[in-house]
């Protein structure tokens, strides 16, 4: 996660809007993953920035529905999320000129943490790569919505 200089992002209580359209919410989300990564990875990549940006941004979660049978069911982003692809250099790209957006919270998944099952080995290859050199999964971001849509324009959908 990349913590942006102006501190946290996310929506204030009085922002959570669950009766209108989601293009109404002030922030975008969206997560981008690399083109090309097979199904399984391209989704295990998203989940994983997806958590780490559910537990980053207040109030992406809307409140938990019951049916009728009295079962809850967690609460789900109530704002959208859009799953883009794009290449490993239009990725790394992407990431960095967010990082460098005031207002935008990003998580990322270096490609490193899908080549190891130990989460320490992960730690020292990152900590030992010079973030230029970081090869990208995934990234996610949650900002402005014009801001973000500049920045994501022209990417596809992940299919």
């Amino acid at each position: 996660m990349v913590d942006t200089p102006t501190g946290a992002i996310g929506f204030a209580p009085d922002e959570v809007a669950t009766g209108e359209p989601t293009r109404s919410a002030r922030l975008k989300w969206v997560v981008v993953v690399e083109e090309g990564t097979p199904p399984g990875r391209a989704a295990n990549a998203a989940v994983c920035v997806a958590a780490a940006t559910a537990q980053g941004v207040s109030g992406l979660l809307g409140p938990d529905a019951e049916d009728a049978g009295g079962s809850l069911h967690p609460g789900l982003p109530w704002a959208g999320c859009t799953i883009l692809s794009a290449t490993g250099a239009r990725l790394a790209a992407l990431r960095s000129r967010a990082a460098a957006s005031d207002g935008v919270h990003v998580v990322d998944m270096p490609a490193a943490a899908q080549r190891t099952r130990v989460y320490d080995v992960y730690l020292q290859h990152v900590a030992a790569t010079p973030g230029t050199e970081l090869d990208y999964s995934a990234v996610s971001l949650v900002g402005p919505r014009n801001r973000i849509s500049t920045m994501v324009h022209g990417l596809p959908l992940l299919t």
